[in-house]
């Protein structure tokens, strides 16, 4: 068969990438301590890797993250019952393939971290910091690295516990910048790391020079490198015109994505993602971004939250935003799952599938089909006054808690909101197109990122136990 090369992909280059050195390089390598020690976290007790490491598609390979407070990495990480947390991360891990690129513009599922094209901020990036995000960070990767270490759920730990998580509290004014002056502190007390950071950056003369926006721009550095992943085959049919470095089931199912499946409106240019937001009626599953206006399970239950997750309209405010999300890229994604905002999905089949009858098959999910590890020692947060207090939830009120991960998918008014937001038309697809789609989506992997484990490195300068 004849298969012709895609309109508008070409070939990857060094210079379509932020950072052109090498692992070896010494911003590199400070960024690769960092990635991996748990001293950025509140606790001590997690690290940028844990949900973000490279044994896992640069994921955890769960539906919803575990973050602070759980042991165990990638698919076994649970709740240790004798370390209550507040709840797991209501989004799917974003895989860090190609990140680095120059083209990327926008971070997060619902892309409230990018650049400030109207000038409004010092910073030059929007984000929720906004005029509190700090001047010197280098691209939206490194902006993205701000803000896991301040998040209760994911690394700073709970109030009462480190003056990270308290700081956090968001009881206070600039309590953002105070958050990363306090890490900053921290590294600024390790002499491995301030010979590391001077040997990096010309402008830090003592330790009391480093910021953690040093640091961040480290971490993006390591992660544009490490997870480059421009060596797969049909990178190789890309640059070599050569149709034989693909499967015949890969060619069909390019010839779909390109052609009459559709894929390739909203998953286009070399990196398979326009960086848009669209509302697809993706499931949502788990506990939600305390998002929407019903209260059905705050009555049926007496916790005082809402669990709905309404995606871009929560950065926006803009109507026709809500439910919508970003075009992921689609390189490694056969390594990244679960799939989707919340990780609804774990087979790529099942993705094609939603995409063809989105609104069928939100309405036929099943939350079971995916289940969530349980969460059995939870706290929950409390007002006292003007301040917030943590409690410990008892055993018999655990089932309750648990409802909010199936609560939108089994309401039918809540799950029907994300139905009728859906701007996906349906496509018609056998099982064979199905077939030669997911064959497609395989040659977008670089076998390169099936082993990264040299990445993890033997020690980090904190001594801390690295997350291997």
């Amino acid at each position: 068969m004849t298969t012709m090369l895609p309109t508008g992909v070409a070939p990857l280059q060094d210079s379509d990438f932020r950072q052109e050195s090498v692992v070896s390089d010494k911003k590199t390598h400070l960024g690769q301590m960092l990635f991996f020690d748990k001293i950025l976290s509140g606790n001590k007790n997690i690290a940028c890797a844990t949900c973000h490491h490279p044994a896992h598609g640069t994921g955890d390979g769960l539906a919803l993250p575990i973050g602070e407070g759980g042991i165990g990495l990638g698919p076994k990480r649970r709740v240790d019952h004798k370390q209550p947390v507040l709840d797991r991360v209501p989004r799917n891990s974003p895989h860090l393939y190609f990140a680095g690129a120059k083209s990327i513009h926008t971070m997060f599922h619902d892309g409230r971290v990018t650049r400030d094209k109207q000038g409004k901020y010092k910073s030059g990036f929007i984000s929720p910091a906004g005029a509190q995000l700090p001047t010197g960070l280098e691209n939206v990767l490194a902006v993205q690295a701000m803000f896991p270490v301040l998040s209760d759920r994911e690394m700073a730990g709970q109030k009462g516990e480190n003056k990270i998580a308290n700081n956090s509290a968001r009881e206070k004014k600039g309590w953002q910048r105070r958050g990363w002056h306090i890490i900053a502190k921290r590294l600024q007390a390790i002499p491995e790391y301030v010979d590391l950071f001077k040997a990096v950056y010309p402008e830090i003369q003592n330790k009391r020079d480093i910021t953690y926006v040093h640091a961040a721009n480290a971490i993006a550095a390591f992660e544009a490198n490490a997870f480059r992943a421009d060596q797969s085959p049909f990178d190789k049919f890309i640059r070599t015109k050569n149709a034989d470095v693909l499967t015949t089931a890969a060619k069909r199912g390019m010839d779909l994505f390109y052609g009459r499946a559709g894929c390739s409106s909203c998953h286009t240019g070399p990196l398979q993602t326009d960086q848009k937001f669209y509302a697809i009626a993706m499931p949502q599953i788990g506990p939600g971004k305390g998002h929407g206006k019903n209260d059905g399970y705050k009555l049926k239950t007496g916790f005082k939250v809402r669990v709905e997750d309404e995606g871009r309209y929560a950065v926006t405010h803009k109507k026709e935003d809500l439910f919508k999300f970003r075009t992921p890229s689609l390189r490694n994604v056969e390594i990244t799952g679960p799939w989707g905002h919340a990780g609804a999905y774990n087979s790529l089949e099942a993705v094609i599938r939603h995409h063809a009858d989105p609104v069928l098959w939100l309405k036929a999910y099943n939350v079971t089909q995916n289940p969530l590890p349980k969460m059995n020692a939870i706290v929950v947060e409390t007002r006292r006054g003007s301040s917030i207090k943590l409690r410990r939830i008892k055993k018999a009120k655990l089932e309750n808690f648990q409802l909010r991960d199936s609560w939108v998918q089994t309401t039918p008014a809540l799950r029907d909101r994300i139905g009728a937001a859906n701007e996906l038309k349906k496509t018609e697809l056998s099982n064979s197109d199905v077939q030669n789609l997911i064959a497609f989506l395989k040659a977008l992997t670089d076998p390169r990122s099936r082993n990264q484990g040299y990445l993890v490195p033997n020690r980090v300068p904190s001594g801390l136990p690295v997350q291997d």
